[in-house]
């Protein structure tokens, strides 16, 4: 975004309040983030939080038990859902959520879609490198929150991390040297 030069900036703030409502509201209308961000923080805040968490969990689930044909239309959807939850952290700042909805959705496509992520092979290759890249990005994470979180977490991240060296992401698992359990 390109700076406002200091002449513009003082006749915009000279504006009569009702016009520059009128010019905000349209500029926030084109933004969906800043719509988001904005219908969060004034309207809902984080009594909200947890129904938003649980909205997509539901997704998750529900897509992770579709029949997927092949491990290529699998990750596609795994990356729909991921895509949902980076979105939900960019509008309510959810880092707890991050992890906990990042977990949930690797553990519902190996306990749902088990079958197309056995065993290694050129189809599996980008799912398996890809769901190994996001345990690591967990790993990352995990950290970040406080101590206390860890618990929470525990059996959740060992579960992920036995299917990724049972399953189809083993060989990257262990080239990104992923642990083969996780003690905090």
């Amino acid at each position: 975004m390109g700076k406002i030069p200091k002449e513009l900036e003082k006749a915009i703030l000279g504006l009569p309040a009702k016009e520059k409502d009128k010019i905000l509201l349209r500029l926030i209308g084109r933004n969906e983030l800043l719509t988001q961000q904005l219908q969060y923080q004034l309207l809902e805040n984080e009594s909200f939080l947890e129904d938003r968490r649980d909205e997509i969990k539901k997704s998750i689930q529900r897509v992770s038990k579709m029949h997927h044909d092949t491990p290529g239309w699998l990750m596609m959807d795994m990356r729909e859902l991921n895509s949902r939850i980076t979105m939900h952290v960019k509008v309510t700042k959810d880092k707890y959520g991050e992890v906990e909805l990042t977990l949930y959705l690797l553990n519902a496509f190996f306990e749902n879609q088990s079958k197309l992520l056995e065993k290694y092979s050129s189809k599996s290759d980008t799912v398996a490198l890809y769901i190994a890249k996001r345990t690591e990005f967990v790993l990352k994470k995990l950290p970040k929150l406080h101590e206390d979180y860890y618990i929470e977490f525990e059996r959740d991240v060992n579960k992920l991390l036995e299917r990724v060296y049972k399953y189809a992401p083993a060989y990257y698992a262990r080239q990104m040297d992923l642990p083969k359990s996780w003690d905090y």
